[in-house]
C-alpha cells in the first residue's frame, strides 16, 4: 500500500502475486474485529498502489493506516509515524505472542484471509515492493550508465542484455576466442566451467564481472563522495554558517567515533585486557559483549568467508603504496587512540571529472566522482577456495596422487612454509595455511577454508566411486566442442571432475547462504519464505499433497504453478518492455524460483513433450540470466552493509567434542590471526574448533559492541610509527574513501525514510523506564557529543531522492520552524547509523537499512549467474553434481531415514517440523556431518547450523536463550 503522500491507482492486471493476495482477502476475514474488518475491506476494495514512476515518491515501507490495521491491528497502526518500515509490526511477523488467536481456518485459502495470514502475505507484498522499486531506481553502473538511461536502438535501458564495455579489450589473452573486434560471444571452453577469471559467465557479455571490473553503485553517482561537496544538495545537506563544511576524510575524527561509539565497556578490564585475555590463566579471562541469542561464531565468520568471494579492494593484499594518517585528535587520545597509527589509502581506479550527458532536458552524471575495482571475481564462484587470476591460482595445490582432488595433507591445508617458493606470499602472511584468498586470515577463515576443501575431495571421491562402479553409465556431462558426444563416467578426465566439484561447492556455498545463514540472519517467517522462494520458487517451498499428486501423474519435477511461473518470467523478460517487464519478471520469477530458472525449454504436449535446451545454442546456455539492463558487479554500497566487526567477540570459548558443555579454555581471537590460525586449527583439530564456535553466541550490531582487539591490532608489515592499527577506525576511513553517502542520505536513496534526529534511533516499542531504553537514549547522547547541532534553515532543500508527506522536498528544518537547533543527522556515518537503529524487524542480527540493500544484491548475484539459473543442468554438474546440489549430498549419507514424498520422490529431512515447517536436513549441516564425523552426535540436535547448538529454539521464532535437554550444564547458560 502507498505511503499517504502517493496516490492509488488500480492493481496490474498481470501481477499475478498480488492478484492472489486480493483474492484471497475477498474470501473472508474472520476472527478480526468488526474495526479489522472494516478496514480489509477498505483495502480491498481500493486496490494495489502502482510501482512509483519517481523515485522521491517511493514505498519507503509505509502503509496507509487501514491497510496497516488489517495486516497488523492496533500495533501497526501505532507505529506508522516512526521512520521504520511497519511489515515488522503485522501479524505474526515476530514471535508466538505476534500470532492472533482464534479457530483454525479450515482450508488453505481461509489460512490467508485470517490474521496471521494477512500479516505474513502483507509482508511479503510489501517486500516485493522494495524489491522492484530497488531493481528500477537503485543500479548505477559506472560503465553503461548513460545506455541504461538513453537506451539503445530505441530499445529501453532497463532492457538492454548486452553491452560494448562489457567485451574483452584487445590485450586480452581470450580476445579473439570469443570474436575478437567482431560481435563476442563465449564457446567452447570457456563456457563449460567457471574460468578463473570470472569471464565468460554470460556468454554475450564475457569482461563482465570478472577480476578487476569496476564496483558499482546503488546510489546516485550525485550522491557519493559528500566529502568533496560536488553538488548544491550535497553543500546544504553538510555545512552551516557557523561550521562551514562538516565533512572531511578523517572529520568527525574516526578514531573518536571508535573510541566513544564503537568501544565495548568492559566490567572488569583487567579480566579482559584489551581482548587479549589471560595467558598466565586463560579460564579466568573475561570480556562483556552484547550477545546475539539466536546466531552463533560460525555465522560471523561465514559471512566473512563470503565477503573474500565477493569483493576486494586490495591487490594481493595491498592498497596504495606509502602511509596516511587514521586521525586521533586530542579527545580522541585521552581515550586510547594513538596518533602513530597509519594505514594506506585505498587502491583508486578513475578520479577526476566524472563527465555529464543529457536526455530529455535532464543533466545525469556519467559515473561516481572516483571509482574503484573489484579485484576479485564478482561471482558466486568460491574463488576464495580455487582463485581469481593467475597469482592467486598458484595457491590453489591439487594434491599430489589425484589431481582432481586439492591438496590437504593429514585433513588440513599445508602451510606456506611447505609451499616455498611456488606459492606468492606476502609478509603478513608467513606461517598461515596456503590459500587462493589467504588475506584477513584467522580461525574461522581456517575453519571453512579446511572444511570445504574436504567438501570438494568427498565430491571427487564420489564421482571416482561411479567412475569405477558404473564406468559405462552416462554421466550427464557433454563438451559444447563436441555436445552431442556422450561422455560416460570411465571417459571423464581429472581436471573434468575437478571442474565439477568447483561448481557443486560453489553452488552448495551459495545455497547454505541463502537459506541456511539468512534465514538465521533474518529469523522471522517472512524472511524464511522469501529465502527460501528466492531459492526454490514460492510455490515449491512445502508442497502440499494435491501438487505433488500432480507431480507424479504429470512425470514433472517442478509443480504447475511453478512451470507457469517460470514460462510467464521467460515471455515478459523476452517481451522487453522496461520497468513494467523487469517488475513482472521478479515476480514470477520468485513464483518458480531463481536457482535453476529457465533451465529447461519444453516443447510438444502430453506423450510427445520433450525438453528442446541445446547446448550449442547459446540463447539456451545464457537464457536463464537477468541483469535488468544494468551488468552484474556488487556496488560499493553492498561492501559497506557488511562491515560486521561487532559480531566477533574477543574471546572463543574453547570447547572438546568429547565433552561439549564444558568450556575448556577461552582463547582470545587475536591470537588465532594470522599465522596464529594454523597452531590453533592444528592443536585445537577442526571438530573442536566448530563446536566451540557452533555453541557461542555472536556479538550484537549495536554500537559500543566492536572488538576491542581489533582497535588495538598489531600491523608490523605496515611498519608505522605504532605498528598498530584501529581497524574499526579504518571501517569508517575507507566508506569515506570509496564515496558511500551519509546515513540519512543512504536511506533516502534505497526508499527508506528519512530520519530527523538522533532521537529517532530510540525504539519506541521498548517501555520508557526499560533499561534497554534508558541504555538507547545515552548512545544517543554519545551520538549528539560526536556529530552536534547546528541552527537550521528551512530554505534549504537538501535531498529531491524523497517528499515530505506534503509534497515538498525535505529541507534543513525537517518541519521544524526556520532557525531551530537540529542535530546534524546528516553527517552520520553510514555503518555508525545502521549500528544505531535499534527498532528492527524481530530476529533481526541486521538494520533494516542493511537489509534494504541485500534485497536488491541478495537476487541479482543469483539472476544474473547462469551457472545458478539456465546453465544449471548435467551437461556442466553432471548428474552426480546436479543431483548432490539438490539433496544436499548423497540420499544414502541422511542422518535420519529417508521421508516419501506423495509423489514417490524420497527426501532427507528433520525428523520434527521448526517453526511449524518441514523442512530438509540443511546442507551446511550434511558437509559438517560428512566431513567432520566427530560433530555428528552433536549436530543430529542442530536444526540450523548458524542458531547456538545447544540453544532450544523452543516455539515460534523464539529469541530465548534456553538451553536444550542435554545441555543445561552448559555455563553459557549460566
Amino acid at each position: 500500500m502507498p505511503s499517504s503522500n502517493t496516490a492509488r491507482r488500480p492493481p496490474r492486471s498481470a501481477t499475478l502475486t498480488l492478484l492472489i493476495t486480493t483474492t484471497l482477502l475477498l474470501a473472508s476475514c474472520t476472527d478480526s474485529s468488526k474495526e479489522e474488518l472494516a478496514a480489509c475491506a477498505r483495502v480491498v476494495k481500493e486496490g494495489f498502489r502502482e510501482i512509483a514512476d519517481d523515485r522521491s515518491e517511493r514505498f519507503q515501507g509505509k502503509v496507509q493506516e487501514d491497510t496497516a490495521r488489517c495486516r497488523g491491528g492496533d500495533k501497526a497502526v501505532q507505529y506508522r509515524d516512526t521512520p521504520w518500515v511497519d511489515w515488522s509490526n503485522y501479524w505474526a511477523t515476530g514471535d508466538a505472542s505476534t500470532k492472533k488467536e482464534g479457530s483454525e481456518a479450515k482450508t488453505l485459502l481461509g489460512e490467508h484471509a485470517k490474521p496471521n495470514g494477512r500479516g505474513i502475505d502483507g509482508s511479503l507484498i510489501d517486500l516485493e515492493y522494495q524489491r522492484i522499486e530497488l531493481i528500477k531506481f537503485n543500479l548505477f553502473d559506472n560503465y553503461t550508465y548513460e545506455s541504461y538511461i538513453k537506451g539503445i536502438g530505441g530499445k529501453p535501458g532497463s532492457t538492454l542484455k548486452q553491452w560494448d564495455a562489457m567485451r574483452l579489450p584487445p590485450e586480452h589473452p581470450f580476445y579473439q576466442q570469443v570474436g575478437g573486434s567482431g560481435p563476442q560471444s563465449c564457446n567452447g571452453e570457456l563456457i563449460r566451467w567457471r574460468t578463473l577469471t570470472g569471464i565468460c559467465n554470460d556468454v554475450f557479455n564475457p569482461l563482465m564481472g570478472s577480476s578487476g571490473t569496476l564496483f558499482a553503485r546503488n546510489t546516485q553517482f550525485e550522491s557519493t563522495f559528500p566529502r568533496l561537496g560536488q553538488n548544491e544538495l550535497t553543500i546544504a545537506r553538510h555545512s552551516d554558517p557557523e561550521n562551514g563544511n562538516r565533512l572531511g576524510l578523517l572529520t568527525p575524527d574516526p578514531q573518536l567515533i571508535s573510541r566513544k561509539l564503537f568501544t565495548r565497556e568492559q566490567s572488569r578490564p583487567d579480566l579482559c585486557n584489551a581482548g587479549k585475555g589471560l595467558d598466565a590463566n586463560p579460564n579466568q579471562a573475561h570480556c562483556d559483549y552484547q550477545k546475539a541469542p539466536f546466531f552463533n561464531v560460525l555465522a560471523a565468520f561465514w559471512i566473512q568467508f563470503m565477503t573474500h568471494d565477493w569483493f576486494s579492494h586490495t591487490y594481493e593484499g595491498r592498497n596504495s603504496p606509502g602511509l596516511e594518517s587514521v586521525g586521533c585528535d586530542e579527545e580522541a587520545e585521552s581515550l586510547g587512540c594513538r596518533p602513530g597509527d597509519r594505514r594506506e589509502a585505498t587502491l583508486v581506479a578513475a578520479e577526476g571529472t566524472p563527465g555529464s550527458f543529457n536526455h530529455n532536458g535532464q543533466n545525469y552524471q556519467k559515473r561516481a566522482y572516483r571509482t574503484t575495482a573489484n579485484t576479485i571475481t564478482a561471482w558466486w564462484d568460491a574463488s576464495q577456495i580455487y582463485g581469481h587470476d593467475a597469482i592467486s591460482s598458484q595457491r590453489v595445490l591439487r594434491d599430489r596422487n589425484d589431481p582432481a582432488k586439492l591438496w590437504q595433507p593429514g585433513g588440513y591445508l599445508p602451510l606456506f612454509s611447505e609451499c616455498q617458493p611456488d606459492c606468492p606470499i606476502q609478509p603478513q602472511w608467513q606461517g598461515q595455511e596456503v590459500a587462493a584468498f589467504p588475506d584477513n586470515w584467522n580461525i574461522g577463515m581456517s575453519f571453512y577454508h579446511n572444511l570445504f576443501v574436504r567438501e570438494h575431495n568427498s565430491v571427487v571421491d564420489e564421482f571416482r566411486r561411479l567412475q569405477k562402479a558404473h564406468p559405462d553409465r552416462d554421466s550427464g556431462l557433454r563438451n559444447p566442442i563436441r555436445p552431442q558426444q556422450v561422455l560416460t563416467y570411465k571417459d571423464v578426465s581429472d581436471e573434468e571432475i575437478f571442474q565439477v566439484a568447483r561448481l557443486v561447492v560453489a553452488a552448495e556455498i551459495a545455497k547454505i547462504h541463502t537459506i541456511e545463514w539468512t534465514t538465521q540472519l533474518l529469523y522471522d517467517e517472512p524472511l524464511y519464505l522469501g529465502m527460501n522462494s528466492n531459492w526454490f520458487g514460492l510455490f515449491n517451498v512445502e508442497e502440499d499433497s494435491v501438487s505433488q499428486v500432480l507431480r507424479k501423474i504429470f512425470n514433472r519435477d517442478e509443480n504447475i504453478l511453478s512451470r507457469t511461473s517460470a514460462k510467464l518470467a521467460s515471455l515478459f523478460d523476452r517481451k522487453g518492455e522496461g520497468d513494467k517487464s523487469n517488475a513482472l519478471y521478479s515476480i514470477l520469477a520468485s513464483g518458480a524460483g531463481i536457482f535453476g530458472l529457465n533451465n529447461k525449454r519444453e516443447e510438444g504436449m502430453l506423450w510427445w513433450k520433450r525438453d528442446a535446451w541445446d547446448l550449442t545454442d547459446l540463447r539456451d546456455v545464457n537464457g536463464g540470466v537477468n541483469h535488468f539492463g544494468s551488468p552484474f558487479n556488487f556496488p560499493e554500497e553492498f561492501t559497506t552493509v557488511y562491515r560486521l566487526h561487532p559480531l566477533v567477540p574477543d574471546l572463543i570459548e574453547f570447547r572438546r567434542h568429547q565433552d561439549p558443555n564444558q568450556i575448556a579454555s577461552k582463547v582470545p581471537v587475536v591470537d588465532t590471526v594470522r599465522a596464529g590460525s594454523s597452531s590453533q586449527m592444528r592443536s585445537g583439530s577442526l571438530e573442536n574448533w566448530g563446536l566451540s564456535m557452533g555453541r557461542q553466541r555472536l556479538g550484537l550490531l549495536h554500537l559500543q559492541n566492536h572488538p576491542l582487539f581489533l582497535q588495538n591490532l598489531d600491523m608490523p608489515h605496515l611498519d608505522s610509527p605504532s605498528g598498530k592499527l584501529d581497524i574499526v577506525a579504518l571501517d569508517i576511513i575507507r566508506d569515506r574513501e570509496r564515496g558511500v553517502p551519509r546515513f540519512n542520505e543512504f536511506r533516502r536513496q534505497i526508499g527508506l525514510r528519512t530520519l530527523t534526529s538522533f532521537d529517532d534511533f530510540v525504539d519506541r516499542r521498548l517501555p520508557e523506564d526499560s533499561a534497554a531504553r534508558q541504555e538507547q537514549e545515552k548512545v544517543v547522547a554519545s551520538l549528539r557529543e560526536v556529530y552536534g547541532t547546528h541552527k537550521c534553515d528551512a530554505s534549504k532543500i537538501i535531498s529531491t531522492a524523497q517528499k515530505n508527506d506534503d509534497g515538498t522536498f525535505i529541507n534543513d528544518c525537517y518541519g521544524k520552524p526556520d532557525g531551530s537547533i537540529v542535530d546534524n543527522i546528516e553527517d552520520v556515518d553510514t555503518v555508525v547509523g545502521w549500528l544505531a537503529e535499534y527498532t528492527r524487524p524481530h530476529g533481526f542480527a541486521i538494520s533494516e537499512t542493511q537489509f534494504h540493500i541485500f534485497i536488491l544484491n541478495a537476487s541479482r548475484r543469483l539472476f544474473s549467474d547462469r551457472f545458478f539459473t539456465s546453465s544449471y543442468r548435467p551437461e556442466f554438474y553432471s548428474h552426480m553434481g546436479y543431483d548432490w546440489v539438490m539433496n544436499n549430498g548423497p540420499l544414502a549419507d541422511c542422518p535420519y531415514p529417508l521421508t516419501e514424498m506423495k509423489d514417490d520422490r524420497k527426501v532427507c529431512n528433520e525428523p520434527k517440523q521448526s517453526n511449524g515447517h518441514d523442512i530438509a536436513v540443511s546442507p551446511l549441516k550434511r558437509i559438517m556431518m560428512r566431513n567432520i564425523p566427530q560433530l555428528r552426535s552433536e549436530l543430529m540436535h542442530v536444526v540450523n547450523v548458524f542458531d547456538p547448538w545447544a540453544r532450544d529454539r523452543g516455539d515460534y521464532y523464539s529469541l530465548s536463550w534456553e538451553p536444550r535437554d542435554d545441555a543445561k550444564d552448559d555455563p553459557a547458560f549460566k
